[in-house]
């Protein structure tokens, strides 16, 4: 106490008074928070007031289960379009991107018309010349028909009459196909979506030459997908007649459960597998786009297998085990070797665990 006042005595008097003033609001605020804590108001709750989380468990057992084979296959579009160029010129507009929803009939780009124009125009000119044509042809042959009546001409000439005027008649309808045609190559500038759905990606850049069946955007409607895959010849009389199918979504570790199956009825020489096809419904997770790998389970009968949830199971690199709960209560961990996935989130347990045993579901769920 000696030496604090010694140091305010040397302190100026203004800055000695905010001083103390500093210091008496200190030692409030601190016998304010004991007197608090004395209540038992604001101190922190004791570790036995903490609320424990414990994760539920489940219990392993064999079971009758579905045998499957998981046919690696890809997601793909039912209903997709890779829209081309059909005139050749320079891209001078693209009014859609990659992502970009787009309706049937939707402008998409623009090629340079040009080209086009010059051939509609000259189009129109011999339509105007072969319809000249034909007025002087149908006048000739008035004329020459009248003549011959009063026999001043034979009907040789009104023969002759008769085949220009006939001549001039399809020199006139050709000149009409040819300027639809131009009109129509015309349209072709413009190019249209041919579908409902997503730009899956643009492939050419403006400037570049459009050229008659050049690939320009790739189309595709979200709204209906199938996975596409092929199983082995051998593995084809235990699937021929399968009517259902789920489709494993490895990235998501999800299972979608597919509206119809197609075994298709003809097989690859080459690869010596069958394609099949398993359409999915309309609402998926996000993230199932056309090009995602995954694979198509499809029943080939049933079987008694060891079973356990599969979100019990956890995977650190080439570690695979699960938390199993001894009779004390407490988890421990276990290594174990799994299988495939089977129906309702279950997967097999190939060793590590026996029949009853109960393990840990969530097991990354931290219990305190």
């Amino acid at each position: 106490m000696r030496s604090m006042k010694i140091s305010l005595n040397r302190i100026p008097a203004m800055k000695r008074k905010f001083l103390i003033a500093a210091v008496g609001v200190g030692a409030a605020a601190l016998a304010v928070g004991g007197l608090l804590n004395a209540q038992g108001k604001s101190a922190p709750p004791a570790d036995n007031q903490v609320n424990t989380v414990r994760a539920a468990s489940a219990v392993v057992q064999l079971r009758s289960v579905a045998d499957v084979y998981a046919a690696d296959a890809v997601i793909e579009a039912v209903r997709q379009a890779t829209v081309s160029a059909q005139i050749s010129g320079r891209v001078t507009q693209f009014f859609v991107d990659a992502g970009d929803r787009v309706k049937r009939g939707q402008l998409l780009a623009r090629i340079d018309p040009r080209e086009t124009d010059a051939q509609v125009a000259g189009q129109r000119a011999n339509v105007a010349q072969a319809d000249a044509a034909l007025v002087q042809a149908r006048l000739n042959f008035d004329r020459t028909q009248s003549l011959v009546k009063q026999n001043f001409l034979s009907q040789s000439a009104l023969d002759k009459a008769d085949a220009d005027m006939k001549s001039a008649q399809a020199v006139v309808d050709a000149a009409r196909a040819g300027n639809t045609q131009a009109i129509t190559a015309r349209s072709f500038a413009e190019v249209r979506s041919p579908i409902d759905g997503v730009v899956t990606r643009r492939l050419m850049e403006l400037g570049e030459l459009a050229a008659p069946g050049k690939p320009m955007l790739d189309v595709h409607d979200p709204a209906a997908l199938r996975a596409v895959g092929s199983v082995p010849q051998f593995v084809l009389p235990r699937v021929a007649h399968a009517d259902r199918a789920s489709v494993l979504l490895p990235t998501l570790n999800q299972t979608i459960l597919a509206t119809h199956l197609t075994v298709l009825p003809a097989a690859d020489a080459r690869l010596l597998s069958t394609q099949v096809r398993a359409d999915l419904p309309g609402t998926l997770p996000a993230g199932v786009v056309p090009g995602t790998a995954v694979k198509i389970l499809i029943p080939t009968g049933t079987s008694e297998k060891l079973v356990m949830p599969a979100d019990a199971v956890i995977r650190r690199g080439e570690l695979t085990a699960a938390y199993l709960i001894g009779a004390d209560g407490k988890p421990q961990l276990r290594q174990i070797r799994v299988g495939d996935l089977v129906d309702s989130g279950q997967i097999e347990v190939l060793a590590g665990l026996a029949a009853g045993e109960r393990v840990q579901l969530n097991p990354l769920l931290k219990t305190r």
